[in-house]
């Protein structure tokens, strides 16, 4: 979300305000309650930042865009959607799309790969048109899911796309954000063309592989991951052409 503010010159016009809808204090050990907690910067004694957490809604009038980051409320889900959707109405905005991660089986020398939910059947097909897995998932909701079960009711179109990330990394990661950059951005039709992401996406790769490397048992369970992955691939494709093949009056089998 960073990268297309700043790549797209978007500018902050609206924000909602987290006072109800956050816990700032959990009983419990420091390492639990600072998950909850403001953050503050202090310099020589100083303090120079007090944040609660932003939730800041960006405008892009080139694009007719409105871009949103924010953070999961914890607490008036349904209040914090009204707000959501009282924007959505105002500006008439007719489609949502929420990009998020989770940790998975993918290797960090491969793609990530998307799955996605929606907010309605109907727009199955404009997923599986460019490859994107339709989610089986069943278990605990975040607060998207539940923005995507209020869309179909505000006339709002709501796709939810997630990407598989590996497990074994933690922070940052360059190629999930290339990968959601580009996603959104053919989703979009911004034609952002992504080149310092790449850059930063290979020189990640190539820090993580000589780390790897210096692991042997680790790199063993990468090239498993890696097999794994391709196969997955090379059978999806292999099946699209058979199937291609076939209506054209040639099997393989």
């Amino acid at each position: 979300m960073d990268y297309l503010r700043v790549t797209l010159g978007a500018v902050p016009f609206a924000s909602i305000d987290p006072e109800p809808f956050y816990v700032f204090q959990m009983p419990g050990t420091m390492e639990l309650a600072s998950v909850f907690r403001p953050h503050v910067k202090i310099h020589d004694g100083v303090i120079e930042e007090f944040s609660f957490g932003d939730n800041t809604f960006f405008a892009e009038p080139r694009h007719n865009l409105i871009l949103f980051s924010g953070k999961e409320p914890n607490l008036r889900w349904e209040c914090f959607a009204d707000c959501i959707f009282h924007l959505c109405e105002r500006f008439d905005v007719k489609q949502i799309f929420f990009v998020g991660s989770v940790a998975g089986l993918t290797p960090h020398s491969r793609e990530p790969k998307f799955t996605a939910s929606v907010s309605q059947p109907s727009l199955r097909a404009r997923m599986e048109r460019i490859g994107i897995r339709l989610s089986r998932y069943e278990g605990p909701a975040g607060f998207a899911t539940y923005l995507t079960t209020r869309a179909a009711k505000a006339d709002v179109d709501m796709y939810v796309l997630v990407a598989e990330i590996p497990a074994y990394l933690q922070g940052y990661n360059p190629r999930a954000v290339e990968a959601a950059v580009r996603c959104i951005s053919g989703l979009l039709e911004l034609h952002l063309t992504c080149d310092d992401l790449r850059t930063l996406s290979d020189e990640f790769e190539r820090k993580v592989g000589e780390l790897v490397q210096q692991q042997p048992e680790l790199a063993a369970r990468i090239q498993q991951l890696e097999e794994i992955y391709d196969n997955e691939i090379f059978d999806t494709e292999l099946s699209d052409l058979k199937n291609w093949l076939h209506q054209r009056g040639i099997r393989l089998d």
